[in-house]
């Protein structure tokens, strides 16, 4: 069985895989075109996030999916998603009720209510 050290690339490759298909969902429910160059941004700046991580950190979050989420938010904010289309975004946001997305998406909704 292999070690959490041998698994780190294989296990960052699929937490940027699952925060690139998150980001498409996002972008899809709420039927607006995604930012591209932005949502790039926001993996590079997960994977820089990651790896300023110490290993056990690491292998915490690959195991929790809140973690996961935590970290989510995290690039999305600090990589500038939550400036664009901040004027429909934060209308979506405020009538929660008819936005078609599980409740960890408010990870992300929540950004454009502050």
């Amino acid at each position: 069985m292999p070690d959490a050290a041998s698994t780190q690339p294989d296990s960052l490759q699929a937490i940027k895989d699952e925060f690139r298909r998150h980001l498409e969902t996002f972008y899809t429910q709420l039927k607006l075109a995604p930012p591209y160059e932005s949502v790039e941004k926001a993996i590079r700046t997960l994977t820089t996030i990651m790896h300023a991580l110490p290993k056990e950190e690491q292998v915490r979050i690959v195991s929790d999916p809140a973690l996961r989420w935590q970290q989510f938010r995290l690039a999305f904010d600090a990589s500038g998603l939550a400036k664009k289309h901040r004027g429909i975004i934060a209308g979506l946001a405020r009538h929660r009720s008819t936005v078609n997305l599980p409740t960890e998406y408010d990870h992300f909704l929540n950004l454009f209510l502050m």
